[in-house]
Parts: C-alpha cells; structure tokens; sequence
C-alpha cells in the first residue's frame, strides 16, 4: 500500500501575496469589528452575522437630494373630478378609498356616505386600498353624488316643514 500525503488545497490570502513580492493592502476595521475597508481601492466591506463577507450597501437616505425624492414618494396627487370641478388631493398611497373619502368630505361639503368613488370606470369600496388598485401619481378618480341618498334628500325638503311643529312663545 501506498500512503499518500494530506496537502491544503486552500491558502489564506497573507500567504499567497502577489508574484511581484508588493505588500498586500492593509484593511482598517471599524470599531464595531464587522466592518472593514480596503484602503487601496476604496471599498467597504460588512461581516454578516452567520460570517459571509460582503460589499456594504449604501444608504439612500445618506444626501439631502435622495431624502427629497423619499419625501416625495410617499404621497401621491390624485385628480379628483366632481361634475365641472377638479380637486388635487395629496395622499399616501397606502391609504383607502375611505380615507380619500374623509379627505374630500372636506372639500366638497359632502358626507363620505353620500359619496360614490369611480376608478377606472369600477365603483370602489371604502376597504380597499389606493396601491393595491392600482391608483398612481397623478391619477384620475371620480366622485359621484349617491342618488338613492340624493332622492332621498329632495323628498325631505319637499315635506312641509319637515313633520315639525313650529313653537310659539
């Protein structure tokens, strides 16, 4: 039999160094110890928790330009139509179509009851979200008057004062 000699396969970069004998570059690590640097090329490094070593991603809230576009994402304006009139609302796109409905209840006067919201031709409920729809910057949406609650209002009106007897002091 013949015995076969065990060789490492595998070196650590300080013992492999450059054919040309040049000094590897130093790494500087920072103070929490999971993070290190090269300096000749400039790039960041992170230590995941389970040991990978990857290249650090960068924020994207680190400048003032990039945190003005974030701020600009989370809300959206949406174009509101009623009848002749139009309305620019501003409203996160997480919200509902109730809150939007809150929203312009002040605006036109009109309780979010009697409101009826149109987008994309479909009648959408108070439950359902903005973004899951698919309502975007910019967007059109369509604000109707309920009829049904409308009639019933006229015939209110119509009633001789309203059933009620007038008081005399």
């Amino acid at each position: 039999m013949m015995k076969l000699k065990s060789k490492r396969f595998c070196r650590s970069i300080c013992k492999l160094g450059s054919g040309n004998k040049e000094p590897l570059p130093k790494a500087t690590t920072t103070t929490e110890g999971n993070r290190c640097r090269s300096e000749s090329d400039g790039i960041k490094w992170e230590l995941r928790p389970g040991g990978m070593l990857v290249q650090k991603r960068e924020d994207k809230t680190m400048t003032d330009q990039s945190s003005n576009i974030a701020e600009q994402e989370e809300f959206i304006t949406i174009r509101v139509s009623i009848m002749s009139h139009c309305h620019h609302i501003s409203i996160q796109p997480t919200s509902t179509f109730g809150e939007l409905k809150m929203i312009l209840s002040l605006v036109t006067s009109l309780e979010p009851k009697e409101q009826r919201i149109l987008f994309k031709g479909k009648e959408r409920d108070d439950d359902e979200y903005l973004h899951m729809v698919g309502v975007q910057d910019k967007d059109k949406v369509l604000l109707l008057q309920d009829p049904a609650l409308m009639e019933k209002k006229k015939k209110l009106l119509a009633l001789p004062n309203n059933g009620a007897q007038p008081i005399s002091v």
